[in-house]
């Protein structure tokens, strides 16, 4: 199936970039959370089998999720703490967390540093979080062709500076059933029927705010291939983070938004409204248009007047990037194009990765995708910025996945700071084209 922009939707340039990075048309961490007077925190994550109604008046299908293993346990987090994760595999398959946003830390990459987990077995890790921001984890590497379709999780990590009063996650999944009503997993061949939305796991959900609070929504993409394009109606959409890093900020055009798979943008929104409205907030995939989610603006105002446009926050990312002596390496994402791209379950940590660089070098990638469909990359480990046309310069914000369309070829950059092996991924946005993997190495 060919990606294509939504026709119902046009999308203003950066409101473009600001998603797909032009794809379809840290502050080091100085102490530890002990010596910052913080206990490691206790989280348990659990991969199993459950049943969920995903579309209205539908059928429960039959779902793997990530999750908490208990309600109690914390997911709102902030810069500094330490994770004491426990991971529990109940599945019937081999899995293994892979994470979007985690930067820096070279003993959670998967199938590097981290084995995939057997069915029923547990893994114990500790995780610095180094940063602010919006991640996103899931145990999809090795799920391509499984029986079930896994969820992701969302975490939210605090102490970035940037103040609201009322913080949302906002994930968006994509779901294929079967004859049977049970979800099938992307990577293998499924047959024409529409894939199904979800928001937070539930077909629909309403977002109550009263007149003049600050809204922070953090919109993930969780789909498993599809890129997708927001539009939230008569509101202002201030963008301020993208991919779990301040951006620039700024508004997006028609309150309109492009998120490739992986992508996690936060906005403001101020509800200025007058009590007693509503606005949709609609979804296309490049084949149709529905409603996802409501803003209800009800009440007594929060304060007399809208608080003044949200500022810059520092990203802890370096300003500059130094190309000069910058290690050029051009990567083609299609393994027919490219042998090196294998998929997880054929992966060995003794490959032969595509590049090594030393630490602190700067390097430039050309991503060039000659197919006639969208592939979405993930770099591991780093952001990274998307250069103009002619490396003279870079978009206003940094990034950890990106679009690249049809017969396209973008270049990034970034500063290779954390010594490791980390991982590289390229989707093509159809359901049943397998996940690709690579790795690089920081010497």
């Amino acid at each position: 199936m060919r990606t294509r922009v939504p026709p119902a939707i046009r999308l203003h340039r950066r409101a473009v970039l600001a998603g797909l990075a032009g794809a379809v048309l840290a502050a080091p961490y100085l102490a530890s959370a002990q010596t910052a007077g913080r206990p490691p925190i206790p989280l348990a994550l659990r991969a199993k089998p459950v049943r969920r109604t995903l579309s209205p008046n539908g059928p429960d299908s039959e779902i793997w999720t990530l999750e908490p293993e208990t309600a109690g346990d914390q997911l709102a987090l902030r810069r500094g703490d330490i994770l004491a994760l426990t991971f529990h595999n109940d599945l019937t398959v081999p899995a293994v967390l892979n994470w979007h946003g985690l930067d820096g830390v070279a003993d959670a990459e998967p199938l590097l540093a981290r084995a995939p987990v057997p069915p029923g077995g547990r893994e114990a890790i500790t995780l610095p979080l180094l940063h602010a921001g919006t991640l996103m984890c899931d145990a999809r590497l090795l799920g391509d062709g499984q029986t079930r379709a896994t969820a992701a999780l969302a975490l939210r990590v605090g102490d970035d500076g940037l103040v609201a009063d009322r913080d949302e996650i906002l994930l968006i999944e994509d779901w294929r059933l079967r004859g049977d009503g049970n979800t099938t997993a992307a990577g293998a061949p499924s047959d024409s029927a529409p894939p199904i939305y979800t928001i937070n796991g539930r077909p629909a959900r309403d977002i109550a705010v009263r007149p003049n609070e600050r809204a922070r929504l953090r919109f993930i993409n969780g789909c498993q291939r599809n890129v997708i394009a927001l539009k939230i109606e008569n509101h202002d959409v201030r963008i301020m983070t993208i991919d779990g890093r301040p951006a620039e900020p700024f508004l997006a055009r028609d309150g309109q938004l492009i998120l490739a798979p992986g992508t996690r943008i936060d906005t403001i929104i101020d509800a200025t409204s007058a009590s007693g409205s509503t606005a949709r907030i609609d979804i296309h995939d490049g084949t149709a248009t529905l409603s996802l989610a409501k803003i209800i603006t009800s009440g007594e105002p929060v304060r007399a007047a809208p608080l003044p446009p949200a500022a810059l926050v520092a990203s802890g990312l370096p300003e500059q990037i130094d190309l000069r002596s910058a290690l050029r390496v051009g990567l083609s994402l299609d393994r027919a194009a490219d042998k090196n791209w294998i998929t997880p379950m054929q992966f060995t940590p003794t490959a032969a990765p595509a590049f090594r660089v030393k630490r602190n070098r700067a390097v430039v990638l050309a991503l060039t995708n000659r197919t006639t469909i969208t592939a979405t990359f993930h770099l591991h480990g780093h952001h990274f910025r998307l250069l103009d046309r002619l490396d003279d310069g870079w978009k206003p914000f940094w990034l950890d996945t990106l679009a690249v369309g049809p017969g396209q070829t973008h270049r990034i950059a970034f500063k290779a700071e954390t010594a490791g092996r980390w991982l590289m991924e390229s989707m093509a946005a159809d359901w049943s084209t397998p996940r690709l993997i690579h790795h690089y190495v920081v010497e």
